[in-house]
């Protein structure tokens, strides 16, 4: 194990770190904001039906 612990420091070495790069954010398209409205209008209608039924009681 003394003969790998110089290995696995020359491992652990910032210089063989790549640098964070950061992820460009991609437009969205006409199709992906018509889904994401029509799924936020349906969990606003599961919403309201869960208010209704809980309200009830």
């Amino acid at each position: 194990m003394r003969i790998l612990a110089p290995l696995f420091f020359l491992m652990t070495m910032p210089v063989w770190a790549s640098s964070f790069d950061r992820p460009i954010p991609q437009a969205q398209s006409a199709t992906a904001e018509f889904w994401f409205a029509l799924g936020s209008l349906g969990l606003i209608a599961a919403l309201y039906l869960v208010h209704r039924l809980v309200s009830r009681r």
